[in-house]
């Protein structure tokens, strides 16, 4: 089998938080990529299996796959076309590293 590398990028990040807008853009706001669960939705109050956060405490993103659920301290990569999309902190730690004076 034939090995590849993935090549090196720079990309922006920022960690998620309900109380945290993302690139500036607050999480209401109906042209953000990221928005709050609303209260409304069925199982609001329930645990998520994920990170044992209620769901009221998530996010939605909405990338080029369909809809995401954002867990608190999600990282929201937007990659090299502009483009929107979660990552899980462990998954992010292990691909990424911070760069320096940027």
């Amino acid at each position: 089998m034939t090995k590849y590398r993935k090549k090196p990028i720079v990309i922006d990040a920022e960690q998620w938080s309900p109380d945290t807008p993302v690139s500036g853009v607050h999480k209401l706001d109906p042209t953000s990529a990221m928005k709050l669960l609303p209260e409304e939705n069925e199982g609001f109050y329930d645990m998520c299996r994920m990170c044992g956060e209620i769901y009221g405490n998530h996010g939605s993103c909405q990338t080029s796959e369909g809809l995401y659920l954002v867990c608190p301290g999600d990282w929201i990569i937007t990659g090299i076309k502009g483009e929107r999309y979660p990552c899980k902190p462990d998954i992010f730690e292990a691909t990424y590293e911070l760069v320096e004076g940027e």
